[in-house]
């Protein structure tokens, strides 16, 4: 077991001085929300700041506006691009911001600067097909009063936010209460096979001509002007006064068409996201910028890193702690039976909620999905160890007393060699479900497996999403194969022990 445990810190200690390096080579970071428009938008961003000198991680697809928002507050990204309308209306809901002037004095007291607009408004819309516009004579979103029974499918960050579904329902009086919230990606592939009839969408979308969509008129102005811009920290204009610069320089250098093409050249004609950052960054500035493209070797080497860091350092600690908790809750009853309920209520916590969590806590990136991956692992490790330990035949219990052992002898030399066998299935249980879950880490900039599969969510991408699902499997495979070899070698070395 000690051979084991020193193989497994010395991995641990290789892979975190991977991570660690690679984090420490940024020096600026952008940050973009998981839909394209705004990947592509931070990918200008990074190029624009790689033009000017500073070396950039762009975190993609970390997820909604509160978690971009807060991550800027607190200096782990240092801009990204952002909306007017959900300035206002989201981010600053309990205050009334009349003018562009308010909104900067506002975003200025948080240490937060904004850009020009860059040129379009991508508002928010509700969109039918065109079949369903024509069959029931729908043209305002008013017209939708008159349809109590349409499924409605709108992205999950619309289903509550401040100028979302609930503002909207109450602004119009509409009547449908059947509104379900799913990935933005997801609702056009709703629509089109009719799962829904109403879905919500943004004006620069290329799915709205591809799909042949109607917007349906927002007759009582319900969504305001979402103008977009850069959001940036202040500090910039004197840590980075070049790169604060080449932001501001974006104003006014993006109209609706344009960026309703770079969208396209996205998601439609499946070019990735720097390759048409690049291409515009040329095109309106004569900028030239070098992006890296990944073999898919390089790929899964970075990812795979990644990924065995949140599992490696989440799980080792999780056996650490567990261990020693499962042998307190079969030693004390009444101890017991809260150990294992505290551990069973925080695995009945969704795991996308439980890193939620943590974001106030520990921020964005590997801590805060580190520690709700250890905490998701402690149940099968402490249960498993509790019931190896109480399952022991009471005889041999009782014989070790009799025979004047101490309880610790006891604990090492009967209780836990016999428990080991639970224990290690316990361990294995809780790997399987770490692997799987860890891949939810990328939604909050923690890398590994789950960042092509979200990435080809987005797209419509099989081939990313099996990029990160296949390898996440076989590591899962991996991994608790060597744990049965660790489990057959504990149980010979036992054996062993036992007739000498």
């Amino acid at each position: 077991m000690k051979r084991f445990l020193s193989v497994i810190t010395l991995l641990l200690g290789f892979v975190s001085s991977s991570v660690v390096t690679h984090a420490q080579s940024a020096g600026i970071t952008i940050g973009s929300k998981s839909f394209t428009e705004s990947v592509i938008l931070g990918e200008i961003l990074a190029g624009l700041a790689m033009n000017a000198g500073a070396p950039v991680e762009h975190r993609k697809q970390l997820g909604g506006t509160r978690i971009l928002w807060n991550a800027l507050l607190r200096g782990e990204i240092d801009a990204y691009p952002e909306y007017t309308g959900t300035i206002a209306r989201e981010i600053f809901a309990t205050e009334k911001i009349a003018s562009r002037n308010s909104m900067i004095n506002a975003l200025a007291a948080k240490g937060i600067s904004m850009s020009a607009p860059l040129g379009f408004n991508n508002t928010y819309a509700l969109a039918v097909t065109t079949n369903t516009a024509k069959r029931l004579s729908l043209n305002s979103i008013s017209d939708l009063k008159r349809f109590r029974d349409l499924k409605l499918g709108f992205s999950n960050e619309f289903m509550d936010r401040g100028d979302g579904w609930p503002a909207l329902k109450k602004r119009y009086g509409l009547p449908q209460s059947n509104a379900r919230g799913l990935d933005h990606d997801l609702a056009y592939r709703g629509l089109k096979s009719g799962d829904i009839d109403v879905i919500d969408v943004y004006t620069t979308d290329a799915e709205i001509p591809y799909y042949g969509l109607s917007l349906l008129n927002d007759d009582q102005r319900h969504f305001p002007q979402y103008d977009a811009v850069i959001l940036y920290r202040s500090a910039l204009s004197k840590i980075a006064p070049a790169v604060s610069t080449a932001f501001k320089g974006l104003g006014g250098k993006i109209n609706a068409q344009q960026m309703a093409t770079l969208n396209a050249a996205v998601k439609i004609q499946q070019q990735s996201e720097s390759a048409v950052a690049t291409d515009f960054l040329q095109s309106a500035f004569k900028i030239s910028v070098t992006t890296e493209q990944n073999s898919l070797g390089k790929r899964l080497y970075s990812r795979t890193l990644e990924h065995l860091f949140l599992v490696g350092i989440s799980l080792f600690s999780a056996i650490l702690v567990a261990i020693p908790l499962g042998i307190l809750a079969a030693r004390r009853r009444t101890t017991g039976q809260f150990i294992l309920s505290t551990a069973g209520v925080l695995q009945t916590i969704p795991g996308l909620a439980l890193l939620v969590f943590m974001i106030p806590l520990l921020g964005i990136g590997s801590e805060p999905a580190i520690a709700a991956l250890f905490l998701y692992s402690l149940l099968p490790i402490i249960r498993n160890t509790h019931t190896g330990i109480t399952g022991i035949d009471p005889s041999l219990q009782n014989s070790a007393i009799a025979l004047g052992l101490p309880a610790s002898a006891r604990l090492h030399l009967i209780e836990l060699p016999l428990a080991t066998p639970s224990i290690m299935a316990g361990i294995k249980t809780s790997a399987v479900i770490n692997i799987g879950t860890a891949t939810l880490g990328a939604l909050i900039g923690a890398g590994g497996y789950g960042q092509p599969i979200l990435t080809g969510i987005r797209l419509d991408n099989i081939g990313l999403i099996l990029e990160g699902a296949i390898p996440a499997a076989l590591m899962a495979l991996i991994v608790q194969f060597g744990f049965e070899w660790i489990e057959k070698r504990l149980a010979s070395n036992g054996r062993a022990a036992a007739q000498t």
